[in-house]
């Protein structure tokens, strides 16, 4: 007979108590949550068990190191009692008889060096931004850097620390100095160069052709602080994205092909909350129809992908880096961050962001409008801008056509060649129209912004 269960890295049968339970506890409390049902045997048979087993369960978890938090109940099935033992996943990292396990499938092996390293990491226990940058001293940082902070601060939340504070203080006050040397987020912060003590804190950024294409048309590696590399990668955006500007009597009409507010957000979650100790490099690829960008480090645990479009709480893998970026608001607390994306792109009539784990780290996925953004605008400049028929219908012409001359304007429009020139520079100065060639081989498009 076999268990109605297999056993896998959530559940095990035990017979009885004895040493291999120990092992099991400090696997379940280390890597992930599990059940063990004692008075089952691995085949299936229901042998039972007594309190004697209790005993010797409660007894094992608490000598634990640290001691093992659990939850137990008794069940009776085919006439004989059995005690089922939940294990919740821990957020510290237990050892039995001095040795930390983990769990691989059903069996609870032991844990390696490097894999305590990394359990630490993804608990909390190491963190990047509060480890002291063993390299760098006070000269090492960049006093106008430190000033500009204050300055923006000040203004956005208030912090009243006075710009002119020597820096040594100032970092000081914002908790990057430990036992008087420099930790590694005053370095991501106000390095004169970052990149010199870590390599992996730069931003690498490329326009791809079309869709699918693997050929890049710009390609651009960006270093700096983390306002540095947030604007750097802006700016990359912006030019690689589509945008329209023109004007009617009364207002600017000023349109992105993607919310910029949603843009920025992703940026600055992918500076602030990534995975420092990876090699890695925060990437951004913009293709026709969206953008992508991946930073290294999946999401803190519980975190899932499908939780991020709705309430969920804020786990920063950098806690004092995202701290000191609230105060120049650069971030957002209480996890509203993702929501605020969320709520762009649906106002912008866009589709919801893709938030995914991907490589051994997070992505985020914003799909653009397509050719309905050049749809759009033309439909808007022909409802706010005061242009006749004749000159809605050369729009028109222009957007299948792709351009028009004034020969053209005059044999669709059946109007003179006085009326045509007239009518073709009001739509110049309206920057719906640009002009290309010279003298008689002048001909007119759609201003691409």
């Amino acid at each position: 007979m076999k268990p109605s269960k297999l056993e896998d890295e959530n559940l095990d049968y035990k017979e009885k108590i004895d040493q291999s339970f120990g092992k099991t506890v400090c696997a379940y409390a280390n890597t992930n949550s599990g059940k063990i049902i004692v008075g089952i045997s691995k085949t299936g048979k229901i042998v039972g068990t007594t309190q004697k087993d209790e005993e010797k369960a409660t007894n094992i978890m608490e000598t634990c190191k640290p001691p093992i938090k659990f939850r137990m109940k008794w069940e009776k099935r085919k006439n004989n009692d059995i005690l089922i033992i939940d294990v919740p996943r821990s957020d510290r990292i237990h050892t039995w008889k001095g040795i930390a396990y983990k769990r691989s499938g059903s069996s609870s092996i032991p844990m390696d060096a490097q894999d305590i390293i990394d359990l630490s990491k993804k608990r909390g226990d190491i963190r990047f931004d509060e480890e002291i940058c063993k390299e760098a001293t006070i000269n090492d940082i960049d006093e106008e850097k430190v000033r500009q902070f204050l300055r923006k601060a000040k203004t956005e939340r208030n912090y009243d620390v006075d710009p002119e504070t020597p820096v040594t203080e100032v970092l000081d006050r914002l908790d990057l100095i430990k036992n008087g040397r420099i930790i590694n987020a005053g370095v991501l912060l106000f390095a004169k160069k970052p990149e010199r003590f870590f390599p992996q804190a730069k931003l690498k950024a490329a326009r791809f052709k079309g869709t699918n294409s693997l050929d890049f048309i710009d390609m651009k590696v960006f270093k700096g602080t983390i306002p540095e590399l947030r604007e750097k990668a802006m700016n990359f955006i912006l030019e690689h994205i589509r945008h329209s500007v023109f004007f009617d009597e009364n207002r600017r009409y000023d349109k992105w092909e993607y919310p910029l507010r949603a843009v920025e957000e992703v940026l600055n979650n992918a500076l602030a909350h990534r995975d420092y100790f990876s090699t890695g490099d925060i990437q951004i690829s913009i293709y026709d129809d969206r953008i992508e960008i991946w930073n290294p480090g999946e999401l803190p645990e519980p975190l899932k992908p499908k939780d991020l479009k709705g309430e969920h709480k804020s786990i920063p893998r950098n806690q004092l880096l995202a701290d000191t970026l609230f105060l120049i608001r650069f971030i957002e607390e209480w996890g509203r961050g993702t929501n605020r994306i969320v709520d762009e792109m649906q106002e912008n009539k866009l589709p919801d962001p893709t938030f995914k784990e991907l490589s051994g780290g997070f992505e985020v996925i914003l799909m653009g409008p397509g050719r309905s953004f050049e749809e759009a605008i033309i439909k808007e400049k022909l409802h706010v801008l005061d242009i006749n028929e004749r000159q809605k219908k050369a729009i028109k012409y222009v957007n299948e056509k792709l351009s028009i001359t004034r020969r053209e304007y005059m044999k669709i429009n059946n109007v003179s060649h006085t009326t045509a020139q007239k009518e073709l520079k009001e739509l110049v100065i309206k920057k719906v129209f640009r002009t290309r060639g010279t003298g008689k081989y002048i001909y007119y498009e759609l201003t691409q912004g």
